[in-house]
């Protein structure tokens, strides 16, 4: 979970779903709040971990940057804000349980409407 997500998105997702393994940016293993865009997609690379975030501006440039430099993701999951929280978390739940290994790898997906 990127450090601008809702503190709420983890704290459902760890009590709804404990088998799913899930860190924000903040946790004690996990970069500092504060870090950079392009250094999160960096740990996330190195630590197969699925970003998600509600940066719809910005996070499109930094992957293209990212992927530009040879590098990768396993994907990225923008929040929508016109869902709301038990609705996106019931979206990220769909994904996490019908997804492919590596579906998302160097891509962004936008959590659909229902």
């Amino acid at each position: 979970m990127d450090e601008n997500v809702d503190p709420i998105y983890t704290i459902q997702l760890r009590r709804l779903k404990p088998d799913l393994f899930v860190m924000a940016v903040r946790d004690l293993t996990t970069p500092k709040k504060g870090t950079l865009d392009p250094e999160i997609l960096l740990w996330c690379e190195e630590h197969n971990c699925i970003l998600v975030t509600n940066n719809c501006k910005s996070m499109p440039v930094h992957l293209a940057d990212h992927l530009a430099a040879n590098h990768h993701v396993p994907g990225i999951f923008i929040l929508n804000p016109k869902l709301s929280v038990s609705e996106n978390l019931e979206q990220l739940f769909l994904i996490a349980e019908g997804s492919l290994d590596n579906e998302y790898q160097d891509r962004i997906e936008f959590l659909p409407l229902f």
